[in-house]
């Protein structure tokens, strides 16, 4: 299949999934997350692939969910949802959470390419990938509380990072570099920017050499792990508290239009005082 936002690659046994919206920092738009599902799929049905890499094109890996480019915003009016709280719900819920909740438990091994910028939504389909190769550059950061919410959809956060140093991030909306997410275990590996593609291949090719039934039942083994600990009835309880939250920012003026309109610049949440472009 051809995708308008995504490349796909696959060398030996190893799929490649790119994201190719450079111009707005691979912004998730609805076909994006759409086509990624399906590439994931399709992936998943092709028994030559072992091992699937997840990567952003350009200068950053994503800045989180698409809230206003021209493509956007002319495919909400020809994909119009039920109006109302009803039709935002399902929204949030069918593109954000449980997306990325199955793209969690996907079979086979998944491993985030990360440079730049992986911010909000991007963070989300990072930390939901087995394995996260970042370079030195790449900056995570869920900044959702500067603008009254609570935290994203998928909220893994506690569970990458560990509950103290989670609360200080997003009482903060601070950046976290890529060493420190090394040393806390959000990241795997680091290396420079230059050798971020090469290193990710390496890896995931090193990882295809083995057997994919073995594959499959180690990774759902941990995870089973962090479910029986509490973390799939955890995660859909942050669901509900960030359901909470749009109300309140709507008052606040810092979501949908209102937020637009405020900041037509800032759709990404990235060009606060102090953030390097």
């Amino acid at each position: 299949m051809t995708y308008s936002t995504l490349l796909t690659e696959r060398t030996g046994a190893v799929l490649k999934i790119t994201a190719n919206r450079p111009e707005v920092l691979n912004a998730q738009s609805r076909i994006l997350l759409e086509e990624l599902d399906h590439a994931f799929n399709a992936a998943i049905d092709d028994n030559e692939v072992k091992v699937i890499i997840l990567a952003g094109a350009g200068k950053h890996f994503s800045a989180g969910h698409d809230l206003g480019s021209p493509q956007e915003m002319e495919d909400q009016k020809k994909t119009p949802l039920e109006p109302g709280f009803r039709g935002e719900y399902r929204r949030l819920y069918d593109r954000f959470f449980e997306n990325t909740m199955r793209w969690r438990d996907l079979p086979k091994p998944t491993i985030a390419q990360v440079q730049g910028y992986c911010i909000m939504g991007g963070m989300m389909i990072a930390s939901a990938c087995d394995l996260i190769v970042a370079s030195e550059d790449a900056q995570f950061a869920d900044r959702a509380v500067g603008w009254g919410g609570g935290h994203v959809q998928y909220f893994a956060m506690p569970w990458d990072l560990g509950p103290r140093k989670a609360k200080e991030y997003l009482f903060t909306g601070e950046f976290i570099g890529a060493a420190e997410a090394q040393q806390l275990g959000l990241v795997n590996r680091v290396v420079p920017r230059e050798k971020l593609e090469a290193e990710t291949m390496a890896l995931a090719q090193k990882i295809a050499t083995k057997d994919s039934f073995a594959l499959k039942f180690a990774k759902a083994s941990v995870n089973d792990t962090l479910n029986a600990q509490g973390w799939r009835e955890a995660m859909e309880g942050a669901f509900k508290n960030y359901m909470l939250t749009i109300p309140h920012r709507i008052e606040m003026g810092t979501y949908g239009a209102a937020a637009r309109e405020k900041n037509p610049k800032d759709r990404f949440g990235v060009l606060n005082k102090g953030v390097k472009k």
